[in-house]
């Protein structure tokens, strides 16, 4: 019998190729995370180069975790982990809290640990969740990833620094529409493996076409080290601080929520769809490399949704793709030079492929709401305050500027909100009571005297 595409091994080329494209799609979110965080401690640049190589190699662990796994740990799925950007904004909260700055990593990462171990724990509680997740609610959810992402490809292809006077520069946007071009010639003309590795590809091409427009630095190559190992506890050993633990403990219930909704995603996706026990492993994967990152100076792990997209678009399922990724994610922590390499793509040529990368999951969202009984007007009024309600951070970021910082944790992820809205009204239109059967109205504009008048 043929082994399920998902655990199918493919031939070295292929696996390093397409390995590297994950690792490409996925760095800048990786990276961000440390960078913010270590500017806000003001870390010197040794240091916070030896930070975010601490976050490419827990990265790299976390994933091997999820798609190698072993014991009751891993949903053995296609899936990238890294530094989940949920935690930027306590962390920064922590750091500005913290008198004395040299206290402000141990402290995170003593809550870090905590929240991981917790989370750990609850996994098998966490996972029953699974049942409140039919078809209508996992597309809306799918849907929301595609459309969430979607801003960040935006920011990409504008330029590295909002700040800068030439951000979104005819430039900029010029070198994102190229590499977008690219991506879509090659996926149009090509067949086989030169179709499937299309965004390593435009990402290699859109680098080279930016070099003489002075946008592509080779500085970092010139200037990293060989060789470089993130020695355990490098900062500091972990502090135990209440106010710290809780707030992280809400950063990792908000990132359990997302993964078992990026899982439900991916499922659907490679076509092997994650039952409870799929996703109690996924998440016990998730929370452990968390627990597990800051003794090597990283910080929270969770799934990347945007490698979803390049599983959608490449229709490569094998998770030992991926695991080869995380492999060159451990490379790149150990090797500072070779975690140069991907830092020398341009922003906006990042931004030209995310948008192919993260319309696909956006695409692969609506696949699933079509299968999901849009004719019925209970469906439709699900999806139809779902995705409003978590667009809601992407259209009006200050929406939420009254709320406590705590609870902005939360309400600022547009997942999580659209996720939890999702769930609430399912139970409510198509579980709870006997009300009006679905079938009397076909749209949720139709009339009361046109439902009379059939009835």
């Amino acid at each position: 019998m043929a082994a399920h595409p998902v655990d199918e091994k493919l031939p070295a080329l292929r696996m390093a190729t397409s390995g590297l494209q994950h690792v490409a799609a996925m760095y800048a979110g990786v990276v961000a995370p440390p960078l913010i965080v270590g500017a806000a401690v003001g870390l010197s640049a040794t240091d916070l180069t030896f930070l975010t190589g601490a976050c490419l190699f827990t990265a790299g662990l976390a994933t091997f975790l999820q798609t190698l796994g072993f014991w009751k740990i891993g949903a053995r799925l296609p899936f990238v982990n890294g530094v989940t950007f949920a935690g930027v904004a306590p962390m920064t909260a922590i750091v500005a809290s913290t008198e004395d700055k040299s206290h402000a990593l141990p402290v995170i990462f003593g809550a870090v640990i905590v929240a991981g171990l917790l989370g750990f724990l609850a996994a098998p509680v966490f996972c029953k969740a699974v049942r409140f997740f039919p078809p209508v609610v996992t597309g809306s959810v799918i849907t929301l990833i595609g459309v969430s992402l979607l801003p960040v490809a935006f920011g990409w292809a504008q330029g590295p620094d909002p700040r800068a006077h030439d951000y979104g520069s005819t430039t900029y946007l010029t070198l994102a529409g190229i590499t977008l071009l690219i991506v879509l010639l090659l996926r149009r003309f090509t067949r086989g493996f030169v179709k499937q590795i299309a965004v390593l590809l435009g990402l290699i091409v859109g680098t080279l076409v930016a070099i003489p427009f002075g946008v592509t630095d080779f500085g970092p190559v010139a200037h990293a080290d060989v060789v470089g190992f993130p020695t355990p506890f490098h900062f500091g050993a972990p502090r135990f601080q209440l106010a710290a633990i809780l707030s992280l403990c809400v950063v990792m219930v908000v990132s359990m929520t997302e993964s078992t909704a990026d899982m439900l995603a991916l499922g659907e996706i490679v076509e092997r769809p994650a039952d409870e026990r799929t996703i109690a492993a996924g998440l016990r994967a998730d929370t452990l490399g968390s627990a597990i990152s800051p003794l090597f100076n990283g910080f929270m792990c969770s799934a990347f949704a945007q490698n979803i997209g390049l599983v959608a678009m490449t229709r490569i399922r094998s998770r030992y793709v991926v695991a080869t990724g995380g492999g060159f994610l451990v490379l790149m922590g150990l090797c500072p030079m070779a975690a140069s390499l991907i830092a020398v793509v341009p922003r906006p040529v990042l931004g030209g492929a995310g948008v192919v990368l993260f319309g696909s999951v956006a695409a692969s969202g609506i696949q699933t709401l079509v299968r999901a009984g849009l004719d019925r007007d209970n469906n439709v009024l699900i999806v139809a305050v779902s995705l409003a309600v978590g667009i809601i951070p992407i259209t009006a970021p200050e929406f939420y500027h009254a709320f406590p910082e705590t609870a902005k944790i939360v309400l600022d992820s547009g997942i999580s909100t659209g996720c939890v809205t999702a769930v609430v009204l399912n139970l409510l239109f198509n579980h709870l009571g006997k009300g009006r059967e679905a079938q009397d109205v076909t749209h949720p504009m139709e009339s009361g005297q046109e439902i009379a008048a059939a009835h």
